[in-house]
C-alpha cells in the first residue's frame, strides 16, 4: 500500500512539473495579447520548420517568445518586430513571405506551372484533333490479302 502510495505522489509531482513549462506573460491589455499571440502564430520556429512559435516547444520558440513580449514592452509595433525577427533569422522565418524580387517565384511559381500544363494539354489536344484522318496508315490490298491469308491459317490450328 506504501508504494501505491508513493507512486501516486510521484506521479502527482511529476504533473506538476509538466506543466510549469507553460509561459505566462502579464499583458498591459487585451489588444497587446492579441498583438502577441498575432505575432506568435505568423512567425514560423527556425528549428521545428513547420510550427509556429506559439505552438512549438523548442528552446528556440521560447526565446523567441520572450524577445517579442519584450519588444511589445518596449512599444514597438508589430512590423518593427517582423522586421528584426527577418534581419535576424531571413525570409524564411514569416509564413506569409513579403512580396519582393526573391520570393516572386515562391508566390507566383505554382500559377505559372499550372498555367503552363494547362497550355501544354491544350497545344497536345489540338495537335491529334488537327492531324489527318485520309486513312494514310491503313493496310494496301496486298497486305490485307496477306493479314487475311495469315489470320485464316492461325485459326485452322
Amino acid at each position: 500500500m506504501k508504494r501505491w502510495l508513493a507512486a501516486a505522489v510521484l506521479a502527482l509531482g511529476l504533473a506538476g512539473v509538466a506543466h510549469a513549462a507553460i509561459d505566462t506573460y502579464e499583458f498591459a491589455n487585451d489588444a497587446e495579447r492579441e498583438r502577441f499571440r498575432e505575432l506568435t502564430k505568423e512567425l514560423r520556429c527556425p528549428k521545428c520548420q513547420n510550427q509556429d512559435i506559439a505552438d512549438s516547444n523548442a528552446p528556440i520558440a521560447a526565446d523567441l517568445r520572450k524577445e517579442i513580449f519584450r519588444m511589445l514592452g518596449e512599444g514597438k509595433d508589430n512590423q518593427q518586430i517582423i522586421d528584426f525577427m527577418v534581419d535576424r533569422y531571413g525570409d524564411f522565418v514569416r509564413y506569409k513571405p513579403a512580396l519582393t524580387g526573391k520570393t516572386a517565384l515562391l508566390w507566383f511559381g505554382p500559377a505559372g506551372l499550372l498555367l503552363a500544363g494547362m497550355v501544354v494539354m491544350v497545344v497536345i489536344v489540338r495537335r491529334r484533333r488537327a492531324a489527318p484522318t485520309d486513312g494514310s496508315d491503313a493496310l494496301s490490298p496486298d497486305e490485307r490479302q496477306r493479314l487475311d491469308q495469315l489470320l485464316d491459317t492461325k485459326t485452322d490450328d
